[in-house]
């Protein structure tokens, strides 16, 4: 494989709802690379660990990962970033000579949401509160609590949350939290628009599912005048810095913002 032949792409387990090839071959054709971007899966353990073992042959410049296989990925690398140890999960593997780097960038990407959407929310020293202890809450609460906010995780599964919160150093909350939060981030699959009654006037909601661009909760926020931030937001931004881990290239100036919601039908 030569730097001008390059083969990255995305596995998880599903796969067929991912964006990030869309994202990644837009950038790809806007930079003018010879390179490709391209969906692996769905797939099982045995498989997507094959596959990294592709790219610590050389036969892959770089992988993000999805879910289930964030721990994974973390597990079978050879080094880790600090970042990706802190939160226990890594969404971005490169690959050079044969070794396997593994990192995350979801927490920047969340990070990023928050400043674009909600650039006035400084969340250093405020309450946040996360709904999930799944996969995806690990990347946002270590990147929030870095930040300098107060994190509290609030799952209905009390001693998963439990677990989380011991290995990263957070607490687990009560509904009641709600009432305090500036932010609130929803990493649920379900959809807790009950919730959002409790919530402060000027708190900010944040989704990090973009299907549909807006879900129903952040609709019942908007419908309360709360400020929201979707989860197209998040995936972008954690895409950016995954692209020039990849690639070696900063990202082209395209409104890939756009380019998606044509995707999606969805309108601004």
């Amino acid at each position: 494989m030569t730097a001008l032949s390059r083969l990255a792409g995305v596995a998880g387990q599903p796969i067929a709802h991912t964006l990030s090839p869309l994202i990644h071959s837009t950038w790809i054709t806007a930079a003018g690379l010879d390179a490709s971007y391209e969906p692996f899966g769905p797939m099982d353990e045995p498989a997507f660990a094959a596959l990294v073992d592709e790219g610590r042959a050389g036969r892959l410049t770089g992988l993000n990962v999805t879910a289930p296989y964030k721990s994974l990925a973390l597990a079978l690398a050879d080094q880790t970033s600090i970042v990706a140890s802190t939160c226990g999960s890594a969404n971005l593997l490169t690959f050079q000579e044969g070794r396997v780097h593994a990192d995350s960038t979801d927490g920047e990407g969340l990070m990023q949401a928050l400043a674009e959407q909600a650039p006035d929310l400084n969340v250093a020293g405020q309450s946040v509160v996360i709904l999930g202890a799944g996969g995806a809450t690990r990347a946002a609460a270590a990147a929030l609590k870095a930040a300098g906010a107060r994190v509290a995780l609030l799952n209905r599964t009390r001693s998963k949350a439990e677990s989380l919160a011991d290995d990263l150093g957070l607490v687990v909350a009560g509904p009641e939290a709600l009432e305090e939060a500036a932010l609130v981030v929803n990493a649920l699959s379900v959809q807790p628009e009950s919730d959002v009654g409790r919530l402060r006037r000027d708190a900010v909601l944040m989704d990090m599912s973009y299907r549909p661009l807006v879900t129903p909760f952040l609709a019942a926020g908007r419908a309360r005048g709360l400020r929201t931030v979707d989860g197209l937001a998040m995936l972008i931004g954690q895409a950016r810095p995954s692209f020039e881990a990849i690639f070696g290239v900063p990202v082209p100036p395209v409104d890939i913002r756009q380019v998606v919601m044509d995707a999606l039908g969805e309108s601004a």
